[in-house]
């Protein structure tokens, strides 16, 4: 029902900026995942598509979730790009409701992207 294509990924220096993109149709809430070699997949920031935005604090004052209802895409915009933001950055989206204290939690997606690496250098 959910269907997802994500776009944007790439390298980029330390300090700069990327902004992903994901078309989302049909969901009521929607997240950004990372996940880097070896290490757990953690939720980055989420929102509500009736509004709503949260962040992993790893993220706050740098990344920004935003959506565009006209196009069902929701974006990640990140700047100050670190090094530690490496990853495959991933797009997931649920259509059932859910409370906010699992909207970072991979367990709660159950339609996924196919996932776009990006690399701070």
């Amino acid at each position: 029902q959910v269907q997802l294509v994500e776009s944007g990924g790439g390298s980029v220096e330390a300090g700069g900026s990327l902004t992903l993109s994901c078309v989302v149709s049909g969901a009521y809430a929607v997240g950004w995942f990372r996940q880097a070699p070896d290490k757990g997949r953690e939720g980055v920031a989420a929102l509500y598509t009736s509004g709503g935005t949260y962040y992993a604090d790893s993220v706050k004052e740098r990344f920004t979730i935003s959506r565009d209802s006209s196009t069902d895409t929701v974006f990640l915009q990140m700047n100050s790009l670190k090094p530690e933001d490496t990853a495959m950055y991933y797009c997931a989206a649920r259509r059932q409701v859910l409370q906010s204290t699992w909207l970072l939690h991979p367990s709660a997606y159950s339609e996924w992207g196919p996932g776009t690496q990006v690399t701070v250098s």
